[in-house]
């Protein structure tokens, strides 16, 4: 073939360069390494992709394997790890990988607020909740009270109320307003002993929320000498300033436990919690909203809930009606 007066090549498939293929031939397999060899731990830590895991005594610095995908991992969570666990190694040799993430017993949650349909997890494994709040500079804050109270009680985990800085006001109304939800209640003041609420969380792996400014890294620091949690002031409106920036899981003296230190909060959003979810944790009530029509939320007999008869026929007292339904409008106030 010619053109313009010149030879032209006729192409055939031997000139035309092919691309290789960049992923290669092998086909991809779902099979995953089953790491035998892994060593289990918990983690301590949380901080921006990094994970402080305790791995026997000694606490090694992990990062997330890419099999685990986007699980989301928290403190308190059971985790396998590979790698250096001695704590020793240094540059590339002291990469740790968390490589399984073992079922969790409890998984304490909250969204941003009421309208955002996506869940946190603060902390999983838990089996109490501490909710912390002062009776005076701040006084206690009973909605935020009421909402760690729905969420412990929805994820099956054990609340208990401590009401700190007694030395500044009495603790009469506050132990009124919760009386009927038969949740164990701590008083503390400033400097004073703590052995009620060190027998409380002995064996037990305990979280502890609360407004910052309520005492809540003070009692840290008498629990755990060695945890050093940083304290603040309550500034001049009343409002405690944030004094804890991450959640960190610390063990008590002599084995005695855990507690984990959460950042202080101001908000405590209940987005993922039902009505069912809630009714739940009171079992003298919940046979008795099998007649309530479907979907029934609980309110009021005018709505048809059939908890009200419940409570006239004599299962369960008027008081416990009101405390239930107290909190279950507690999720949106």
């Amino acid at each position: 073939m010619r053109a313009r007066g010149k030879d032209v090549h006729r192409l055939d498939e031997d000139d035309i360069r092919t691309r290789a293929n960049p992923r290669g031939s092998r086909p991809r397999s779902k099979q995953r390494p089953a790491h035998e060899d892994a060593n289990d731990g918990m983690v301590l830590t949380v901080d921006r992709g990094r994970y402080g895991v305790l791995v026997g005594r000694v606490t090694v610095n992990a990062m997330r394997a890419r099999e685990l995908g986007r699980k989301a991992i928290a403190v308190g969570d059971r985790v396998s790890v590979i790698g250096d666990v001695t704590g020793k190694a240094r540059g590339a040799d002291s990469l740790v990988r968390i490589v399984r993430l073992a079922e969790r017993k409890t998984v304490l949650r909250r969204t941003a607020d009421d309208d955002d349909p996506t869940e946190r997890v603060l902390v999983a494994n838990a089996d109490q909740l501490v909710i912390v709040a002062a009776l005076a500079d701040p006084g206690p804050s009973y909605g935020l009270i009421d909402r760690c109270l729905v969420a412990a009680l929805a994820a099956g985990i054990e609340p208990i109320l401590c009401f700190t800085k007694e030395d500044l006001a009495l603790p009469a109304e506050a132990l009124a307003r919760y009386g009927e939800l038969d949740v164990p209640a701590i008083i503390t003041r400033r400097g004073g002993p703590l052995d009620e609420l060190r027998d409380q969380l002995d064996g037990h792996m305990s979280v502890l929320v609360g407004h910052s400014g309520v005492g809540k890294s003070t009692l840290i620091n008498q629990l755990v000498p060695d945890a050093r949690r940083a304290i603040g002031r309550v500034s001049a409106i009343g409002k405690g300033r944030h004094t804890s920036s991450s959640a960190v899981a610390l063990p008590l003296p002599d084995d005695a436990g855990w507690v984990i230190d959460t950042p202080g909060v101001r908000s405590f959003g209940l987005a993922h919690v039902t009505a069912a979810d809630l009714l739940w944790a009171f079992p003298d009530l919940e046979d008795g909203a099998v007649t309530c029509p479907p979907g029934c939320e609980h309110v009021s007999a005018e709505t048809g809930c059939a908890l009200d008869r419940w409570v006239a026929d004599g299962h369960a007292t008027g008081e416990r009606l009101a405390a239930f339904r107290r909190l279950l409008v507690s999720r949106t106030d």
